[in-house]
């Protein structure tokens, strides 16, 4: 784990940004991510966009449900 104000830089950013964008299109979420790693939900997103990642839309289920 980072600690939060430890500057990622070099190598080392762009092999989190490989480790973060490979179990986020395994299906984790930015959110859990960032738990995971000590980070921000915006240090993560920023990351895994310098890794290239295609980033899903938000969650949830946007259809509504006709009624019964």
């Amino acid at each position: 784990m980072l600690g939060r104000r430890v500057h990622v830089t070099g190598r080392a950013r762009l092999k989190l940004g490989a480790e973060l964008k490979k179990a986020y299109t395994a299906g984790a979420s930015v959110r859990t991510l960032a738990h995971g790693c000590g980070r921000s939900y915006g240090f993560v997103h920023r990351l895994l966009t310098e890794a290239g990642t295609t980033l899903r839309t938000r969650g949830g289920d946007t259809r509504r449900h006709a009624a019964r």
